[in-house]
Formats: structure tokens, sequence, C-alpha cells
């Protein structure tokens, strides 16, 4: 059973939590750590990272849009939240170029990250399975058990947690896994909602220690908002309405119904 009570801490606790995003996404990151519950920081020049990194609770890594500085960037970042914070590093399309999977090779060689963000496709290029995608689009399918093998395997090579997304995320330590449920098919046609889930899940690492079960937790929350999300759509409403309706769950989701309505099952 997961400690949904979290939910609660968060939302008292305001933590800070500092995020190095892509241009497609950062908004909606911010919005939606405000919705959740967590105070938001989008901090991006090199000269401040150290001192960011000192009043954070937790950091979030995104590589998407890179260029040459924002690598540079994440690295002095990394470098400095390890010591005292949890990382999540979202690896946006790492095998969409040798360039960028070279370039995040030279992060991980710098510092590591507390948990992994990652869909199918990115895990398998971290690992040199042959992941295939499609720009920042995983075009690959698998099964259940070869998902959750590729995930813990990049867990191992690590010593990291692993959340791999999809229509159902796997979650792993390496030793522990969870699948979690749920969510809803419109999550696919809103830009950057696998962005959003790696910054709630620093935010929810900021109030839960356990690494493994804050994944769990903020996959289980975005879960929960998606499908809450598409109950409030009505006839004739389209994407940009369930693009709302994702901030109004994140912000109005409680506890209690957030426990009745996550959908976790142990592997």
């Amino acid at each position: 059973m997961l400690p949904f009570d979290r939910l609660n801490e968060l939302r008292e606790a305001r933590p800070l939590v500092h995020c190095i995003s892509n241009l497609v996404s950062a908004n909606d990151c911010a919005n939606v750590l405000l919705a959740a519950g967590a105070s938001p920081m989008m901090a991006q020049a090199r000269e401040e990272m150290a001192a960011i990194a000192f009043i954070s609770a937790a950091t979030v890594l995104n590589t998407g849009t890179p260029d040459r500085e924002k690598f540079e960037v994440c690295r002095l970042c990394g470098e400095a939240a390890v010591k005292n914070q949890p990382v999540v590093l979202d690896p946006v399309g790492v095998g969409a170029s040798a360039w960028r999977l070279r370039e995040t090779d030279g992060l991980l060689e710098r510092f590591t990250p507390s948990l992994f963000r990652v869909n199918l496709g990115e895990a398998q290029a971290l690992l040199r399975r042959g992941g295939e995608e499609r720009g920042v689009d995983s075009t690959a399918r698998a099964s259940l058990e070869a998902r959750l093998d590729c995930a813990r395997a990049l867990a191992k090579r690590y010593g990291s947690a692993v959340l791999l997304s999809g229509p159902e995320d796997v979650v792993t330590d390496g030793t522990r896994a969870c699948r979690v449920l749920g969510g809803s098919d419109w999550m696919a046609r809103v830009t950057g909602t696998g962005c959003m889930l790696s910054v709630l899940c620093g935010a929810f690492a900021a109030v839960e220690p356990d690494i493994f079960t804050a994944a769990a937790l903020a996959s289980a929350f975005w879960k929960v908002c998606g499908a809450e999300a598409e109950k409030l759509l009505v006839p004739g409403q389209g994407a940009g309405a369930f693009h709302s309706a994702l901030m109004d769950a994140a912000s109005t989701l409680e506890p209690l119904k957030f426990a009745q309505l996550a959908r976790v099952e142990a592997l």
C-alpha cells in the first residue's frame, strides 16, 4: 500500500522543485507543480546552479530541446544537487541522435540520478538495445515482461530507480517493481505529459524519502489525474479542454480519492 497521504504533506510543505525543463513543456511543468502543491523554480543560468541546488528540495533535469549549453548546465546542476537531494533525469529522445546519446552518457559519467523517467525507446537507447524513437516519441512495443526487464536492467546498471512510462507504467529499483494502470488515451494527444510526470516525480521525492515509492506515487497520481480529466470532458471537447482538465484534476485530487482510484500492482 502506497502512502497516499504524502499528497497532503506535499501541499503543506510546498517544497521547492528546481526544473531544468525544455522549451516545449516548461510552462506546463511549472503549472502542474503548482497545481499539485509544490513550488517550481525554472532557473537555467550556469552561474547559479550550485546556489539553487543548495536551497531546493528536489531537482528535475529534462534534456529535451537540447544544445551544448543546456547539457553543461545539466551537468553543473546534477553534480551539485546529488549531494543533498533527489535528482530525476528525463533524457528526452535520447536515442534520436548519436550526439544526444553521447552527451547524456557524459552526464551519467559525472553524476548518478536518483530516478530515470523514461519511455521504452529511451531506456533501450541508454542500454544500447536498439531503441526505436520518432523524434522524442517511442515507437517501440513490447510485452510487460520485456518492459520490466528493460527497466530493471537500467536500474541495476546505475543503481537508480526507473519509471518506465507508457499505457501502463513500470516502476522498479532493480529489486522491487510495480505497474501502474489507468490514465487516459487523451494524454498522448497533449504535448509534455511525460515531462509533467517527471516533475511530479521530483515533487513526491521531496516528501517521500524512498525514491521507488516516490516514483510509484507520482505515476499513480498522474494516471488518476488523466482518468479524472477525461471524465470532465463533454461531447465536442477535445485536447485543449483535456489539457485544462488535467490541471484541474491535479489541483483538486484529495488523498482519500487518490487512494481509492489508484491502480498499482506489485510485480
